[in-house]
């Protein structure tokens, strides 16, 4: 099962951002994959904020991991795009199965370490503003929340 959303402006992919955020709790992961500038920031921010997150969220691409308090959980924002043929293990246990939800861009890179279950987000450019973003769940639970993104 994969469900696939075409936006046509970064307003949208907020929009799809802020409903995932609905549905979510700890310790849901998400992995975000896409070229440079094909939204995962973007996409990220508005999960963040859609989750109560008030600080603001920027790419961690040279710490790897920023953490945001939120008012009931702590939200994840990795960025393994670093880590590329490394065997660094940074607590990955305690990150995806702790009182989190965790976002890992470049996920593919850590492929091995991240849950059986999660919910794969893919965004491609298909224009200027438009992109197209695609989820594929990894899971009964992820499947579930993919569902209730289509009504």
């Amino acid at each position: 099962m994969t469900i696939e959303f075409d936006v046509h402006s970064q307003e949208e992919t907020e929009q799809i951002a802020t409903k995932l955020a609905g549905l979510l709790s700890p310790p849901d992961v998400l992995t975000l994959e896409g070229d440079l500038g094909a939204g995962k920031t973007t996409f990220t921010k508005a999960l963040a904020k859609g989750l109560g997150i008030t600080r603001t969220v920027n790419s961690p691409t040279f710490t790897i991991l920023k953490q945001y308090e939120g008012e009931d959980f702590l939200f994840n924002h990795l960025d393994v795009y670093r880590l590329a043929d490394s065997d660094e293990d940074l607590g990955w246990d305690e990150l995806f199965y702790g009182d989190a939800i965790s976002v890992v861009e470049w996920a593919h890179l850590i492929e091995d370490d991240l849950p059986n279950e999660r919910l794969e987000i893919q965004l491609t450019h298909t224009g200027d503003t438009s992109r197209k973003i695609l989820f594929a769940p990894k899971g009964r639970r992820y499947e579930m929340i993919c569902e209730a993104m289509t009504v």
